[in-house]
């Protein structure tokens, strides 16, 4: 198996180096998946990776292995770019208004042999899609799904600031069994999620508050054009003016 034939020197660390995929890694590219997981991936998804056909691919090698080994894939992510408004996770980005061409960056697959793991390789990878997605100005966000037992998956997502949004349930189904998938989220280029409860509720107060001061400042107007009613004061026999209707203010830090 490929797998067997990619084990790294055990006496140095492995010098890994990051390029596109290319036709020339379409055999690598369809043993990798098939070794790594249990879905079954069809022929044209292959041919579309590794002739860039919507797809953006990038592959990890060894450069400390020897002769032609050197620039075999020993791990791999792919991705392609859709448009917000037609992706699943639309009601998850808030859209600018008047701007139909925002989009987001969808990993598709990504994997590393057993062999090559722990060596920040797939840390690298994810690194490769948001560097990428930060350079498409209409990009807000790089999204995924993660099958719900893949903890390590999981776990480094976090680690790399995705946000787990959605846990979508028998999202896989896998030699008749469903399975849940967590949905992460990645936002990029000022993209953010819509309000939150707290953000929405702290919206309603700020409204109220002002609300409240624009009614009690009308008021405070119109007391003040109200004309002064002048009054003899019984001790002095001066004339006095009544105290001005005190403001009412609105309560700090609601």
């Amino acid at each position: 198996m490929l797998r067997s034939m990619l084990t790294p020197n055990s006496s140095r660390r492995p010098c890994i180096a990051y390029r596109p995929i290319r036709p020339s890694d379409l055999d690598a590219l369809q043993q990798l998946h098939l070794d790594l997981f249990p879905i079954r991936y069809e022929s044209e998804f292959f041919c579309n990776v590794v002739n860039h056909h919507d797809i953006v691919s990038w592959g990890a090698v060894d450069r400390s292995r020897p002769n032609a080994q050197s620039d075999e894939l020993i791990g791999f992510i792919t991705v392609k770019t859709v448009f917000a408004r037609d992706s699943e996770i639309s009601d998850l980005i808030r859209c600018e208004t008047g701007k139909s061409d925002q989009t987001l960056v969808y990993i598709l697959t990504l994997g590393v042999v057993e062999a090559y793991r722990k060596f920040g390789i797939a840390s690298a990878l994810i690194r490769e899609v948001t560097r990428y997605a930060r350079t498409i100005s209409t990009c807000r966000a790089v999204y995924l799904h993660v099958i719900s037992y893949n903890t390590p998956a999981i776990f480094l997502y976090k680690k790399l600031s995705f946000k787990c949004v959605r846990r979508l349930h028998g999202f896989y189904l896998i030699n008749g069994q469903h399975y849940d998938a967590y949905l992460f989220v990645y936002y990029v280029n000022g993209g953010r999620s819509p309000c939150s409860p707290l953000e929405l509720a702290v919206c309603v107060v700020n409204y109220l508050k002002a609300s409240f001061e624009s009614i009690a400042g009308r008021l405070w107007r119109r007391d003040e054009r109200r004309p002064w009613r002048w009054t003899k004061c019984k001790e002095s026999c001066g004339l006095i003016a009544p105290p001005q209707s005190k403001r009412n203010l609105s309560m700090e830090g609601v």
